[in-house]
Formats: structure tokens, sequence, C-alpha cells
């Protein structure tokens, strides 16, 4: 059962954890240079035009941007939504009718 984080019993947030140990222990060990070498090679595509390298840059740097749906009803008007309450309503004006 996992203590660190997440749900109980979720072993993911175990195994994320390890990874995030074993990584930051490697980056230290190394004095960060794989890290600065990778770096270094995604600037590089950068500034090659490398569209993914770009998307990647712009994702990590300024965060990935929010995505918007709009919705619309009938002929782009508004969406109407019926309640539990505006139901009642409807049949009971129907029952009055017949």
């Amino acid at each position: 059962m996992a203590t660190t984080g997440g749900q109980p019993g979720n072993q993911n947030a175990a195994k994320s954890k390890a990874f995030h140990d074993s990584m930051r222990k490697a980056c230290v060990t190394e004095d960060y240079a794989r890290i600065r070498k990778g770096v270094e090679r995604i600037l590089d595509a950068v500034a090659e035009g490398e569209e993914w390298a770009i998307v990647f840059a712009r994702d990590t740097l300024d965060g990935r941007p929010k995505q918007q749906t709009e919705i619309t009803g009938e002929d782009g008007g508004p969406i109407f939504i019926k309640t539990g309450i505006d139901r009642m309503l409807a049949e009971a004006a129907e029952s009055a009718d017949r």
C-alpha cells in the first residue's frame, strides 16, 4: 500500500516517488551535466525551428495553453437547460391544457 500521496493503495504514487528520488540522485551525482546536455539539444532544435522543440519549450516555460470549447444552441444562440422544476411546470401546463 502506498503511503506517499495519492489514494490509499495507489502504487503509482510510490513508483513516482521512487523514480523522482532516483532521478534526483543521478542528477546530483553527475552535477546535472546530462540535464544541461539535454537542454542544450532542445535549445539547438528550437533554434533550428523544430516544431516539436518549440512546442515543448513553450509548454515547459509558459505552461500549456488552456483549451476552450464554445458550446451554443441552435443557430449559435444560447443553450437552455431544463431542470426538474422546469419539467414539472411544463408537464403541469400540458395537463391544464388538456
